[in-house]
């Protein structure tokens, strides 16, 4: 019989996609978060895609702070400038391919009424 595999330690979850994706769950969400969880479905899916550029653009933000300290050489842990960098990464990304989606599915509907 195998041991079950324990996850590995130290990472924290990415909270700009949390806002963007919806996954993490309320032991996930905070402050704010937690507040706009409440309204659920009662949130417009508008409230939602901005949450999740505001979200993105932090993470983005953050980034370029620690881009900044540790050019300056006053960053202590240079790893959390390359978590924060890939964060940002991720969220582009994830952010990319919705639009890409929302563009093809306008362009699936203009087919339709050709």
């Amino acid at each position: 019989m195998t041991s079950p595999i324990s996850p590995i330690g130290g990472f924290s979850p990415v909270s700009g996609l949390d806002a963007i994706t919806g996954a993490g769950g309320a032991d996930a969400l905070t402050g704010t978060d937690r507040a706009t969880a409440a309204k659920g479905e009662h949130e417009s899916f508008a409230s939602m895609l901005s949450r999740g550029l505001e979200s993105v653009s932090a993470a983005q933000g953050k980034a370029d702070d620690l881009a900044v300290q540790a050019a300056q050489g006053t960053l202590q842990d240079p790893a959390q400038y390359t978590m924060a960098a890939n964060e940002a990464q991720l969220g582009l990304q994830l952010t990319l391919a919705v639009r890409n989606k929302a563009v093809e599915a306008f362009q699936e509907i203009m087919r339709m009424q050709a």
